[in-house]
């Protein structure tokens, strides 16, 4: 099950709430158009009907919350978090470097069985 859960946390914000729910309600009295909070890509439904829109409120409302919106679709820089922290990027796998002990291997018992293993 696919979730959008992560790029939704900015909607427990309850100043970003409120201004989501006056860019909705200007929107559905200028349009007729209902949107809902658990709508796919509100953010960029709420971005065209402000853009179409007459009213500077609307505008107005959607650029202050705009700017305070998490940049979910830049994957570029988008961090990797886990638990609320932010994880260190892995480092880059390094070449391995042929060295005359390449051939070395050694025995270990692995679940109840030998086995032979790079040393």
């Amino acid at each position: 099950m696919m979730t959008l859960a992560p790029e939704r946390n900015w909607l427990l914000d309850r100043g970003l709430l409120k201004l989501v729910h006056q860019c909705r309600k200007l929107i559905l009295a200028e349009f007729g158009v209902k949107l809902h909070l658990t709508d796919d890509h509100l953010e960029d439904r709420l971005a065209d009907y402000a853009e179409k829109s007459r009213s500077n409120h609307l505008a107005r409302t959607w650029n202050e919350l705009r700017q305070h919106l998490p940049d979910a679709g830049d994957s570029d820089t988008q961090r990797r978090m886990y638990r609320g922290q932010e994880l260190a990027e892995p480092a880059p796998p390094a070449e391995k470097e042929a060295t005359e002990d390449s051939g070395r291997t050694r025995t270990i018992t692995y679940r109840g069985r030998k086995v032979e293993v790079p040393a």
